[in-house]
């Protein structure tokens, strides 16, 4: 007989922010991901989990949960992860791609006892811009504005978040 696992708080602690490998993302089809290494270096980019002309439908979501061990391997022991939470998509497709990456980012994080939590997107784009319905080009103007040259929006939004979760502590202070 299987005894369920008791449910835990999952949310970063406080000091995650202070300690090595803090990972932001904006996940989608072209993820967005920033990152804070032990070093205190913050790199940038994105990754495209666009499926192959020959790919079955759960490729992305492996490909994404090689590319997270990957990031995790190469710089390090990843402590927390913040993503942006989207509540409203403008359509089906993107709501199924952003609930599958978002299920394999939390069970990925789940494996590896790395705490992660949500930050709703006006929370980001008011802390990046003062205005809690940015658009795109204002927050890729809040990137270059604090030192960053991002790719596209989903580079800046995840510069943002990452700029959230160290600068507020998590959103605790």
């Amino acid at each position: 007989m299987n005894t369920p696992i008791p449910a835990q708080d999952i949310r970063p602690e406080p000091a995650a922010t202070h300690r090595s490998g803090i990972l932001a993302l904006d996940l989608g089809t072209t993820t967005g991901w920033a990152l804070r290494s032990h070093d205190g270096l913050i790199t940038s980019g994105t990754a495209s989990f666009r499926p192959g002309r020959f790919d079955g439908g759960g490729m992305r979501y492996l490909r994404f949960t090689n590319w997270l061990t990957e990031l995790d391997r190469l710089s390090g022991p990843i402590a927390a992860i913040w993503f942006e939470e989207v509540r409203r998509h403008a359509g089906t497709d993107a709501a199924h791609i952003y609930g599958g990456l978002m299920a394999t980012l939390t069970s990925w994080a789940e494996l590896r006892g790395i705490p992660y939590q949500g930050v709703p997107v006006g929370t980001i784009k008011r802390h990046a811009t003062g205005k809690g319905n940015a658009p795109k080009e204002a927050m890729i103007a809040a990137a270059k504005a604090n030192g960053f040259s991002p790719a596209d929006d989903n580079e800046a939004d995840a510069i943002a978040i990452l700029r959230w979760a160290i600068e507020t502590n998590g959103g605790l202070g």
